[in-house]
């Protein structure tokens, strides 16, 4: 766990929305950049191209070489001779399949090392967007990005482009070599290529079409297999088990769908080209036949010229098959190339001010906010919270809390009006200074895979294991670590799994202790657990709120009545403001929820 990475936390969020519409494709530039990752493994490049020359420069030396052994061996009947050549013929097709065996093995490597730069990369660019570009978009077809898009461009740098470099020199060296055996036969052979290109031409057009929605399908997929699984104890409440799976069909059976046409589209290839490559073969054995008995060439360059035909449109087979593997390649790319694309809404600023520590005063002036253009959910916001005060903000859901608290920790920013933390606008702080001197513990508590202490240990990763179980003692998580099988390095399913919910709040406490942040959110950090170790709690609390600016949502009134100033927020705005003798002596909002409250306890 990286500290200096921004922490990803899932704060209550705006409605998330369908994904991005589908952008126009350009092939030409997404190659071009996929080129660019390549070329930076120059010397892996430099070893594969010579292993593709060497190897088809041997390659094409062998078919002279049996016209060679045709003409002056065979039909001389000189079988030394004819053994001696073959002989040579053989450890030259030998050292040929070596040189190919070293170009595909470096070229592996090459591939491997650009996938694993542009993977990083990704992932880093995971990690700087905001919160409203992960509410617009399904987790599932995110990481179909970073996993399945990527391999299928691994597999093409892998596979491709030493052949494509070899069938190109094929192509070229054959041609050479055909002409200067015979020129008419070299002709014969060359009227088929134009057919080749035609055909390949329009059903390549067809199939990029069809592997770019196959991508897509593939994606929602994914993202629909992501809810599902994490959503799996809500599906089995409801008895909806049935429902999942027709919708999960119905999606399956789209990208079926596209994934068959994408595949018989390209699969069309294969026989077809094969159907021309014989066709010009048997013209050009019919071709030769005339001319050798015109006495224009001889049986050797007839022997010659089939390996060479051969050889000549085994490329132009490996190009037209490529080209279904880069289909789905350039549509993955393109796609991973979109993400990366995607400029943050949230950014450091060019002058940016990075400091150790901040006091806390804090004050909003005029802040208005919405998730979705014309749908504010903060209206006109201000307040000031002097540093070392305890504000409290209540209402119902919805009303634009937690939105209160995703601007100051900077996932998101103000629409209108402007943020100052001890007196600087929040903009004008690097991210990493907002995101490492605000602590915060949420109300949907994240664990990662790992042990309790890694990951209490994640809000200072360098402190030593005296400070993460003082850390947990403040927070009362002691009490129930110790009677764990491996205390504090009992292993933690990922998003804690195997823990309470409860159990996994005061982790998150414990984590934020340890943070010893200078400005503190509670967002209703003890909802989850029984009042008594509420009670616990709030000690702990206590002992981390002293001296620190800390904002506080709960829907528990007993645990804010102490706080120096509470935020009654209806629909976005500050409907009262004051302490709680305040507060109930206006008797408004603030008033009926405590009265509310004592109803329902005395029930």
């Amino acid at each position: 766990m990286n500290q200096s990475q921004p922490k990803q936390m899932n704060f209550g969020r705006g409605p998330r929305m369908s994904g991005p519409t589908e952008k126009a494709k350009n092939q030409k530039v997404t190659i071009y950049r996929v080129w660019q990752y390549v070329k930076l493994q120059k010397i892996g490049l430099y070893f594969s191209i010579f292993f593709v020359i060497a190897s088809t420069f041997l390659s094409l030396a062998g078919p002279y070489m049996i016209g060679h052994i045709v003409d002056d061996y065979i039909m001389k009947k000189d079988i030394a001779g004819t053994i001696r050549l073959g002989i040579v013929l053989a450890v030259i097709f030998t050292i040929a399949s070596i040189f190919t065996w070293l170009q595909t093995y470096v070229m592996i490597h090459v591939a491997m090392k650009t996938i694993r730069t542009l993977r990083l990369e990704l992932f880093k660019k995971l990690q700087t967007l905001t919160l409203r570009f992960f509410d617009q978009r399904a987790l599932g077809d995110l990481m179909s990005r970073v996993t399945n898009d990527i391999d299928n461009l691994n597999t093409a740098l892998a596979q491709s482009v030493t052949q494509i470099v070899s069938s190109i020199l094929t192509v070229i060296g054959v041609s050479i070599a055909m002409f200067s055996l015979s020129w008419q036969l070299a002709i014969v052979t060359l009227i088929i290529i134009p057919l080749i290109v035609f055909t390949t031409k329009q059903i390549v057009k067809r199939s990029s079409k069809n592997y770019a929605a196959r991508q897509r399908d593939l994606g929602k997929l994914n993202g629909y297999i992501e809810e599902m699984i994490t959503g799996a104890e809500v599906v089995t409440l409801f008895g909806k088990e049935q429902q999942t799976i027709a919708t999960f069909y119905q999606q399956n059976e789209n990208l079926r769908n596209s994934a068959q046409r994408a595949e018989i589209t390209s699969g069309l290839l294969g026989p077809i080209n094969n159907f021309m490559n014989n066709l010009g073969l048997a013209v050009v054995i019919g071709t030769g036949a005339f001319l050798s008995v015109q006495g224009f060439v001889s049986v050797g360059v007839i022997a010659a010229f089939v390996t060479y035909t051969r050889q000549f449109f085994r490329p132009l087979n490996q190009l037209s098959n490529l080209l279904n593997t880069f289909q789905s390649a350039i549509a993955g790319a393109e796609r991973v190339f979109e993400i990366l694309d995607e400029s943050s809404e949230v950014a450091d600023k060019p002058q940016a001010i990075d400091i150790q520590s901040l006091k806390g005063d804090v004050i909003f002036q005029h802040v208005s906010f919405s998730y979705l253009p014309g749908k504010p959910v903060l209206k006109n916001i201000s307040f000031h919270a002097k540093a070392g005060d305890t504000i409290a903000l209540v209402g119902p859901t919805g009303s634009g809390k937690t939105t209160i608290i995703n601007l100051l920790t900077r996932f998101y920013d103000v629409d209108t009006g402007e943020i100052l933390i001890d007196g600087q606008n929040i903009e004008s702080y690097k991210m990493a200074t907002i995101r490492q001197r605000v602590g915060v513990v949420l109300q949907d508590t994240y664990l990662f895979s790992g042990t309790i202490r890694e990951n209490i240990r994640f809000g200072k990763l360098d402190a030593t294991d005296a400070e993460v179980e003082e850390a947990a003692k403040i927070a009362n998580a002691h009490n129930f670590i110790k009677y764990l099988p491996a205390q504090y390095d009992t292993p933690v399913h990922a998003g804690g799994a195997n823990l309470s919910q409860g159990q996994r709040q005061l982790l998150a406490i414990a984590r934020a202790i340890l943070e010893n942040a200078d400005i503190l959110i509670l967002d209703e950090a003890t909802s989850s657990v029984d009042t008594q170790t509420e009670v616990d709690i709030q000690k702990g609390l206590q002992h981390l709120m002293q001296g620190r600016t800390s904002f506080v949502i709960a829907h528990r009134l007993k645990t804010i009545e102490s706080a120096d100033q509470i935020l009654v927020i209806q629909q976005g705005e500050i409907v009262e403001q004051g302490n709680h003798q305040q507060l109930m002596r206006h008797q408004g909002i603030y008033h009926n929820l405590q009265q509310k409250l004592l109803l329902e306890q005395e029930e």
